[in-house]
C-alpha cells in the first residue's frame, strides 16, 4: 500500500502503483487539510465575496461574477467545455498516473475540494476504473486543461473509462458497480483541471521506460562490442576516472563486467589500434545520456508533490491567491532534455548496427546474409533503424521554446510541456525499436563468430533472444522479428540489479 500525503510520493512508488497494481491510501492528516480548505471555500461562497475560480468565470472571463445559484452549474460547464482533447488516447498507465497525481496534489490542502472528490479519485485508481483521455490538446499552461477535463468527466459519470480490458462509457460502469456520479461544487471543477498532471504523468512513464532502456542499451551495446571484436583497453578504469563523470565510469564498468570472460574482445594492436567511436565512446555517450536522469527525476518528484492549481487557498483558508503554479515550464524543459538524451542512445545504436552489417567495416558476411546477393539479410533493418533515428531528430526539437497566446491573450505564454512529454514517449518507443534491431544483428553476428566464444552475459542474452527471434537462415519478413523483440524490451524483461549484475526476467 502506498500512502499519499501530497508531499513524499516517489517515482519508485509510482512504478509500484502503475506497473505492479499496488493500491493507494490517503493519509488521515492530509484528509484533515482537505476538509479545512473546503471550509474556507464554503465561507467564501456564503460571504458573497468575489474570488476567481469560485464564483467567477475563467480565463478572460475572470471578471464575470457568477450568481450564487449558478456556482455549481459553472463547474459542470467548465468541465464539459474544456474537454476538447483530440487524437489518440494516452496509454492506460499514463491515465492512471494522472489520477494518482491529481489526487496527490489535491490532498495537500490548497485546493478547496470536498473529501468525496479525493476519495473518488482514490477509488478509481484502486478499482482500475481509469479515465480515457485524448493525448492532444493541451498547451501546458493554465494547466493541462483539456486532458484533465476528460479525467474530471469520469467523476461526474460522463466520458469513457478503461475497464476490465475494454473502453466503455463511464455511466455503464457506474451503474454496474452501484457508484453515484458526483455533483461538483464551487471551485472543484477548476481544482480538478488546473494542473500539470498530464505532462507529469507522461513524464513519470517516460522516466521509468528511459531508465530501463538505458540499462538495456548497455547490454546490447556490449553484445555488439563482442561481435565486432572491440578493443577493451578503451574501457580501462583510469581513462574514465581521468574525466570524472560518475555515469561514464559506471557504463565503462558495466561493459568490462559484461565482457569479462569473452574470448572475442581484443586489445590494442591485436587487430587494430583503435575502434570507431560508436564502440570506443559508449561510456562517454551512454553516460552523458544517463546524466539527464538525475535532473529529470528531481524535477518530476518535485512536480509530483506540488500544488499546481489556481487559485490556492493559503494560511488555513485566510488567504486565496491567484498565481501561476499551473505553468508547466519546469517539466517542459525536463522532457526536452529527456528527448535529447534518449535520441542519442538511438543515434549511437544505429551506428553500431551499420558496423554490424556493412562489409566495408567488418569481416563478417555482407549484411549478415546467409547467402549474400541472393539474400539481403539485415540490409533493410539498418534502413529502418536509420529512419527511426531521423524521426527522433525531428521529435527532439524542443517544445519548451514554443508558445502561442490563448484566452484572448490573457494566457500569453504557455509551456507546451505535454507536447514535449508526448514526443519524449515516441522517441523512447523508437529507440526501443532501434535497440531491438541492434540486438537482432548482434545475435546473428555472434552466431557467425561462434557463440561459445562470447561472454557468459552475451550468451545468456543470446539464448533468451533466440526464443523470440530465430537465426537468420533465410530471408523472411523481419518486421515481425523487430516487433516481437521490441515488445519484449518494453516488458521489463532485463535490467541491471542492485548487485551490479544484469538479470533476465
Amino acid at each position: 500500500m502506498v500512502h499519499l500525503n501530497g508531499s513524499t510520493l516517489t517515482l519508485m512508488e509510482m512504478k509500484r502503483v502503475i506497473y505492479e497494481g499496488e493500491e493507494i491510501a490517503i493519509d488521515p492528516l492530509s484528509m484533515e487539510k482537505v476538509m479545512k480548505s473546503r471550509l474556507a471555500v464554503e465561507k467564501i461562497v456564503a460571504s458573497g465575496e468575489t474570488v476567481y475560480g469560485i464564483n467567477t468565470g475563467f480565463g478572460k472571463f475572470s471578471d464575470v461574477r457568477i450568481q450564487d445559484k449558478d456556482v455549481d452549474t459553472l463547474q459542470l460547464h467548465l468541465i464539459r467545455s474544456h474537454a476538447c482533447g483530440v487524437g489518440e488516447y494516452f496509454p492506460e498507465p499514463v491515465s492512471k498516473a494522472m489520477v494518482v497525481l491529481r489526487l496527490n496534489a489535491l490532498i495537500k490542502g490548497y485546493s478547496g475540494v470536498r473529501p468525496c472528490v479525493v476519495e473518488r479519485l482514490c477509488d478509481l485508481a484502486n478499482e482500475e476504473i481509469i479515465p480515457v483521455i485524448p493525448s492532444q490538446g493541451s498547451l501546458g499552461a493554465s494547466g493541462d486543461l483539456a486532458p484533465l477535463s476528460h479525467l474530471a468527466l469520469v467523476l461526474v459519470g460522463e466520458g469513457k473509462v478503461h475497464y476490465q480490458g475494454r473502453i466503455v462509457p463511464t455511466k455503464g460502469v457506474y451503474d454496474e458497480r452501484g457508484i453515484s456520479p458526483l455533483t461538483l461544487k464551487a471551485k472543484e471543477g477548476l481544482a480538478l483541471i488546473n494542473g500539470t498532471q498530464a505532462m507529469t504523468a507522461m513524464g513519470v512513464i517516460n522516466y521509468i521506460e528511459a531508465e530501463r532502456l538505458m540499462d538495456q542499451c548497455d547490454w546490447i551495446g556490449a553484445m555488439t562490442f563482442e561481435a565486432l571484436e572491440g578493443i577493451i583497453d578503451a574501457f580501462h578504469p583510469a581513462i574514465h576516472e581521468a574525466r570524472g563523470y560518475p555515469e561514464q565510469m559506471e557504463v565503462a564498468k558495466r561493459i568490462r563486467k559484461l565482457t569479462s570472460d569473452s574470448k572475442l574482445v581484443t586489445h590494442q594492436g591485436d587487430k587494430r589500434v583503435q575502434d570507431a567511436y560508436s564502440l570506443r565512446c559508449m561510456p562517454q555517450v551512454h553516460g552523458a545520456s544517463r546524466q539527464s536522469l538525475a535532473y529529470i527525476k528531481e524535477k518530476l518528484e518535485i512536480e509530483m508533490n506540488a500544488a499546481t492549481d489556481n487559485p490556492l487557498i493559503l494560511e488555513n483558508g485566510k488567504t486565496v491567491v491567484s498565481g501561476g503554479n499551473f505553468h508547466g515550464q519546469p517539466i517542459a524543459i525536463a522532457m526536452d532534455f529527456l528527448k535529447i538524451a534518449v535520441a542519442e542512445m538511438a543515434n549511437i545504436s544505429e551506428r553500431r548496427v551499420e558496423r554490424l552489417v556493412n562489409p566495408q567495416l567488418n569481416d563478417l558476411p555482407a549484411f549478415l546474409s546467409p547467402d549474400p546477393g541472393l539474400q539481403s539479410g539485415g540490409m533493410i533493418m539498418q534502413y529502418a533503424a536509420a529512419s527511426l533515428v531521423s524521426e527522433n531528430k525531428t521529435l527532439a526539437h524542443p517544445a519548451s521554446v514554443d508558445s502561442i497566446p490563448s484566452s484572448a491573450n490573457q494566457e500569453d505564454h504557455v509551456s507546451m510541456g505535454t507536447i514535449g512529454a508526448r514526443h519524449a514517449y515516441q522517441i523512447i518507443l523508437n529507440t526501443q525499436t532501434v535497440a531491438a534491431i541492434e540486438m537482432i544483428c548482434a545475435m546473428q553476428a555472434l552466431e557467425i563468430r561462434g557463440i561459445t566464444l562470447a561472454s557468459t552475459s552475451a550468451q545468456k542474452l543470446y539464448e533468451k533472444g533466440r526464443t523470440i527471434v530465430s537465426s537468420i537462415e533465410e530471408d523472411r519478413v523481419f518486421s515481425d522479428d523487430i516487433e516481437a523483440l521490441s515488445t519484449w524490451l518494453r516488458a521489463d524483461q532485463f535490467q541491471w540489479n542492485i548487485h551490479g549484475q544484469f538479470i533476465l526476467g
